[in-house]
């Protein structure tokens, strides 16, 4: 069976909101939206994100390092905001796996959100119905696009190509293979919902520094004498700069 996921590689997320926002802007004019802001310009601006990265730091200073760790609905194997609905809003579909709420169905009851272990599934206070990522059902099947875009948004939008899409049910997929051979793991496994978003963990990288790379080499055309001079009538830095 076919379960469509994402796989971000937390070793090159930058933290730079580029998936949170084409996210946005893509979903808010598609099929799941509109999705509302309040007082987006205001001292306490809020609104409804299908994706948001969370920042934060771990180690002890002065060994301390920034993680960005985006996070979105995981579109798990056996998601608890199912069968917890009462209208059978929440629903996953059996041909991709993909986790979707039924809007037409859907009384905002919240309980959904409330099984979620994950903190993923916002209520849009303007339409009083839950929301969550789609991994944009609207755009991945859709045929008038070329066929390299037929990704989401969020995906299409990374500029260090920090997410992956695919079929981690195909051993031959890009992501199944980014997972086994670079220790993808599920978050929080221990729940027991099976969660087919995988993550690539951080990568200690050894930097390697010679002494004479940490002393700055001085400008060789001073050394050979053969600094361009401007004429005494034209305007010149100090003969201390480096050209």
């Amino acid at each position: 069976m076919t379960q469509l996921a994402l796989v971000i590689d937390l070793n090159v997320c930058v933290g730079c909101h580029a998936c949170v926002t084409s996210c946005k802007e893509w979903n808010t004019s598609g099929q799941a939206g509109p999705l509302v802001d309040l007082s987006p310009y205001g001292k306490d601006p809020t609104g409804t994100f299908f994706n948001r990265v969370q920042t934060f730091e771990v180690g002890e200073n002065p060994h301390t390092e920034t993680v960005h760790f985006p996070k979105s609905c995981l579109h798990c194997e056996d998601p608890p905001c199912v069968p917890v609905c009462p209208t059978g809003a929440s629903y996953k579909r059996k041909e991709d796996g993909i986790v979707l709420v039924d809007y037409d169905k859907c009384i905002g009851c919240k309980y959904c959100a409330w099984a979620c272990p994950y903190g993923v599934r916002e209520i849009d206070e303007q339409r009083k119905e839950m929301t969550k990522c789609t991994l944009c059902v609207d755009r991945i099947y859709d045929e008038q696009l070329p066929e390299a875009d037929r990704r989401p948004a969020c995906v299409m939008a990374c500029p260090t190509n920090a997410r992956l899409f695919g079929d981690v049910h195909d051993p031959e997929s890009e992501v199944s293979k980014a997972i086994q051979e670079r220790g993808g793991y599920q978050l929080m496994p221990e729940w027991g919902t099976r969660p087919a978003n995988h993550y690539l963990p951080r990568r200690k990288t050894e930097v390697r520094i010679t002494v004479d790379q940490l002393i700055r080499a001085d400008n060789p055309l001073k050394k050979d004498g053969k600094l361009p001079k401007p004429s005494l009538d034209e305007p010149s830095l100090d003969d201390a700069t480096s050209w």
